[in-house]
């Protein structure tokens, strides 16, 4: 499984991009189990967020949703954090 994702905004306006390819890892269950919460609870177009906040655009395996700050579940939050700590 590719998981990219996209953060743009925030204060400084700067845009971070990061993926991860969960194949061969040991944790890929995790992975795959986050991924899947983080699209269930996206939309399929950039909502509205606040001003200075976060905007994440999320694709696993080639579909891509979008989620903002303050309205990230707790699995968005963990996987943009993971993808964007650990991603290349």
């Amino acid at each position: 499984m590719r998981i990219q994702v996209r953060r743009t905004g925030g204060f400084a306006g700067i845009e971070r991009y990061a993926e991860v390819e969960t194949l061969d890892r040991a944790d890929a269950e995790t992975w795959r189990v986050l991924a899947e919460q983080a699209l269930a609870d996206a939309a399929g177009a950039p909502p509205a967020g606040v001003p200075d906040g976060f905007g994440y655009e999320l694709t696993v395996d080639g579909r891509t949703v979008y989620c903002s700050d303050p309205r990230l579940t707790d699995e968005q939050r963990e996987l943009f954090s993971r993808v964007l700590k650990e991603g290349a």
